[in-house]
């Protein structure tokens, strides 16, 4: 029997696990991605003497990794060296509080009994709390698609339908994390990790709150070369199982025919696939790729909110800054409002939470001597005709003001490099829907059967993988709606 043949639209994290899954099990693939290099938005900058890794900067749950490498007979140890994190990130308030969120847990409750009026006690119950939540959903909902009947057959799937308000899908994240902790700083870093999928926490399912258990009690990681080299790896592990790739080769469109896929169409010419499975956002793949009617489908996503986008400042900075950790976060004073804005007024807040990420402050050789590359990121929302022009340099401004004042560090004369990524950017070169991170966010309490599923319902041989669709964004998560589609993929053909 002839091999068969699927194309990948995108080189991303999903696509690349999706590619080398369906080639070690015997398919024929061809991956297309309209940018140079693979990776999408985990890819890296370099200029002027200065590296950033362009989007991802923390891996979580590197167990995914493992087995993406195991399945192929290879170790991840050979291939990416991993370094775990002592402190996750630094936090600085407005009222000059500053927590380091330290990964061993009784550190860090003794950080936070320092720093605030919680007790150890508190954080433990909660993280308790967390892993519940995962314990209950992480089979069902991050390794399965919700949107498939077999997912539910089985004890687990039982247990947790039983135990469905143990997942806690009534209360908002802020909801419970206003039970748990009485101190509101600590309200708020946790509350940050709806941001995650670019959510609102005033809105988003307290489900998300399985997040902070994923990165304290299972780890953060950083690879000893920047997030970018998982994407390097990926795609070397994919060539050496025979994977094809087409670099500067976008698609204009995926060639369907009585609701069936036929193949791609590049260039202009048609190229037969038995499969296509698109790594690009979800809601411009059936906007942009197919010609089939998809209103249905795009109304359906429409109807909720995009998730955030990002404003990005890639500094390359004079001197050493010691009171930075490689991962900081200087929050906004009314956090509540900086959501409004988001998702309600369609605006960047005023006084927006600020992300800073060092890399070179455990890889040196990312920034030259006596100096740092300063990743600096504030949400925004996706582009709707936004004078981003105009946003950039006011916020620029905004952002230089707020370092001066929270850190006492004024880096203007020291900026020595920059370049800056918008949402429009982001739209161009990764696909994302106006420049959205995640696709649709997770403003609902049934955020996870509201993400389009990693195949169409109307059309035969059309999948998905990425941030947009099921479990949703970030590395692992990606990763694995990779091994959710080309699961389905072996199955259509077995």
């Amino acid at each position: 029997m002839a091999k068969k043949r699927i194309a990948v639209i995108g080189a991303g994290l999903g696509g690349l696990s999706a590619a080398i899954r369906l080639a070690n099990a015997g398919f024929d693939v061809d991956v297309f991605e309209q940018n140079d290099d693979a990776g999408g938005k985990a890819g890296s900058l370099v200029f002027n003497g200065f590296r950033f890794d362009t989007g991802p900067s923390l891996l979580t749950m590197p167990n995914v990794l493992k087995e993406l490498f195991s399945e192929c007979g290879e170790s991840l140890q050979d291939h990416i060296h991993l370094k775990k994190l002592d402190v996750i990130c630094k936090y600085f308030y407005t009222d000059g509080t500053i927590i380091s969120a330290f990964s061993d847990l009784n550190h860090f409750g003794k950080e936070i009994e320092r720093s605030t009026h919680e007790k150890l006690k508190t954080l433990k119950n909660y993280f308790n709390y967390c892993k519940t939540i995962y314990d209950l959903t992480a089979e069902l909902f991050l390794y399965k698609s919700p949107q498939q009947a077999s997912t539910y057959l089985s004890m687990k799937a039982v247990s947790t339908l039983f135990q469905i308000k143990s997942i806690d899908p009534f209360r908002t994240v802020h909801q419970a994390n206003s039970l748990f902790f009485r101190d509101k700083k600590i309200i708020q870093m946790f509350d940050r990790y709806a941001t995650y999928n670019g959510s609102n926490p005033y809105l988003a399912p307290a489900t998300l709150n399985i997040i902070p258990h994923v990165e304290y009690t299972m780890g953060s990681y950083i690879p000893q070369e920047g997030i970018f080299v998982i994407s390097k790896a990926l795609m070397r592990l994919a060539e050496n199982k025979g994977v094809n790739f087409y670099f500067n080769s976008k698609v204009e469109k995926i060639e369907i025919k009585n609701n069936s896929v036929k193949g791609v169409l590049l260039g202009g010419k048609s190229y037969p696939y038995n499969s296509v499975l698109s790594n690009i956002d979800v809601l411009t793949t059936y906007k942009n790729l197919i010609d089939v009617d998809s209103k249905k489908v795009i109304d359906k996503l429409s109807k909720h909110d995009l998730s955030t986008s990002a404003l990005v400042f890639y500094w390359g900075v004079k001197g050493k800054h010691e009171q930075l950790e490689i991962h900081n976060i200087l929050f906004s004073e009314d956090y509540k409002k900086e959501f409004d804005d988001l998702f309600t007024n369609k605006v960047i807040h005023f006084d927006p939470t600020i992300y800073i990420y060092i890399s070179s402050k455990y890889k040196p050789s990312d920034a030259p001597k006596d100096c740092e590359n300063w990743f600096v990121m504030i949400n925004t929302p996706p582009n709707i005709s936004q004078n981003w022009d105009e946003d950039v340099k006011r916020f620029r401004k905004i952002i230089l003001e707020k370092i001066k004042k929270v850190l006492s560090i004024d880096i203007e004369d020291k900026i020595i490099s920059e370049k800056i990524l918008t949402p429009i950017d982001l739209e161009k070169r990764t696909g994302s829907y106006h420049g959205s991170i995640y696709g649709i966010s997770s403003n609902d309490r049934f955020a996870a059967f509201l993400r389009h599923p990693n195949f169409s319902k109307d059309i035969s041989g059309l999948y998905f993988c990425g941030g947009s669709v099921h479990p949703g964004g970030g590395i692992p998560l990606v990763i694995l709606s990779g091994k959710i589609a080309s699961d389905m993929i072996k199955k259509k053909y077995s």
